[in-house]
């Protein structure tokens, strides 16, 4: 049961010598099922998995990638050859986007579902949902794992929720008026294509809406306060980030509370994490400070179990003490992805670093931009196009392009080549938003 703070008392306060001993004794179960069960494992890992294989003994086997689950189930469609359970125990697939290769089906069953849906409900409910909510759940139902699963991770917590998706704009606003929603889930690029609507076609403001709580997913930028806080003001909700996760794994292992713009990682009874140094692949104490990729591997999984999986997500960790809420698991950011990095001059850069400079600047621009990458790189500067604010006049922008300039080094440490352009010329969508242009 919960109570009015947390979720999962019993787990969220755990102290990290307690969450070390749960993981513990699940390891051994889920070492035993992929063992016996997974044929991709029992190829890869062979042997090791047949010993006494700790926790602490993953660091010396070999990482899991996107890749090699996309060549397993290129042989073996659909599932692959990972698929842990009898076909007829799956209730639910879905499918990645499939930019390069063959979409990737992901499978649950039964079992994985329920575990999806109550980690989803415990990071929702970290970011302020509650059963006396109304929630309209505007991400693609359309066999993106942002739809249903979420969708019901949203329900688990008692919410009333509305199945919106995406598209209809107009009409959502209507229905958010007429139902009294209290909550939206989308990404954080929408709430700017809603403004718009609002004030060019019903004459009202953001707040005119009641919306008191967003909960935001699938972007960077909502550890800056700044950017937040403008959002807030403009608003008038709290904003969250309040589902951070990968389908392959699962859909919400963080989301932030009401003290903090870091990520709670709330997985850790599901999910053992590691952190690995990018450049040696050795890993790293989780400890405030400490940066690299994280690496998961399921400690319950019945379907698709990974060991060893990469993210591609560069995490930092913040902290580590017990948080103002209540919870007591580590915190975090997520400072870039290994496979958006690109590097200019010797400099590695992360898209969601420039992001994180840019949405802090809501007093010069509006927060849309993009970075337009010409060739394979490596690059010279950073070549980026970003909107002005609404209230810049356009004689000051060369001036507000080389203070972005001046941010952008400062934070990045690469040189930026900054095009101001107007407020709302680049599109507003419903779904994710990708900040570079590749010509």
């Amino acid at each position: 049961m919960t109570d009015d703070t947390l979720f999962h008392p019993d787990i969220e306060t755990l102290s990290d010598q307690d969450l070390a001993a749960l993981q513990a004794r699940k390891w051994p179960r889920q070492r035993d099922y992929l063992a016996a069960a997974s044929v991709f494992y029992d190829r890869k890992l062979g042997a090791a998995l047949r010993r006494e294989l700790t926790l602490d003994d993953l660091q010396d086997l070999p990482l899991t990638d996107k890749e090699e689950l996309r060549a397993s189930q290129e042989a073996d469609y659909p599932y692959g050859d990972y698929i842990a359970c009898p076909p007829e125990k799956v209730v639910r697939i879905h499918r990645t986007s499939g930019t390069t290769g063959r979409a990737l089906i992901l499978a649950n069953s039964a079992a994985d579902a329920a575990i999806i849906a109550q980690q989803g409900a415990r990071g929702m409910w970290a970011s302020g949902l509650r059963p006396t909510d109304r929630v309209v759940h505007c991400l693609n139902y359309q066999m993106w794992t942002g739809g249903v699963t979420d969708h019901l991770t949203l329900e688990a917590t008692g919410a009333t929720v509305l199945p919106y998706g995406t598209g209809g704009t107009g009409r959502l606003i209507e229905v958010i008026r007429d139902l009294g929603i209290t909550a939206i889930s989308c990404t954080p690029s929408y709430p700017a294509l809603l403004e718009k609507i609002i004030r060019d076609e019903f004459g009202l403001k953001p707040r005119d809406l009641g919306l008191r709580l967003a909960l935001f997913g699938g972007e960077a930028g909502l550890d800056n306060p700044a950017f937040r806080k403008g959002m807030e003001d403009t608003w008038g909700f709290g904003v969250r980030n309040a589902n951070f996760g990968l389908s392959e794994v699962m859909s919400t292992m963080g989301s932030q509370c009401e003290h903090t713009t870091d990520l709670h990682f709330l997985s850790g009874d599901v999910v053992f994490p590691e952190l690995l140094d990018p450049a040696t692949g050795q890993r790293l104490k989780i400890e405030e400070g400490a940066s690299g990729e994280l690496v998961c591997t399921h400690l319950e999984k019945e379907c698709q179990p990974l060991v060893r999986y990469r993210t591609r997500d560069v995490i930092t960790v913040m902290g580590t003490g017990p948080c103002r809420c209540g919870r007591t698991s580590f915190r975090f950011r997520v400072t870039g992805r290994t496979d958006d990095m690109f590097n200019v001059r010797g400099v590695n850069v992360f898209p969601s670093a420039v992001q994180s400079v840019i949405a802090g600047a809501g007093d010069i621009a509006s927060g849309h931009f993009r970075i337009v990458l010409s060739g394979p790189g490596p690059y010279d500067r950073i070549a980026i196009r970003a909107e002005a604010a609404s209230h810049v006049a356009e004689q000051d922008w060369s001036g507000i392009a080389r203070e972005l300039e001046a941010r952008i080094r400062h934070t990045v440490g690469a040189s930026a080549d900054v095009e101001m352009i107007p407020f709302e010329s680049l599109p507003r969508t419903d779904g994710k938003t990708s900040v570079i242009e590749r010509i």
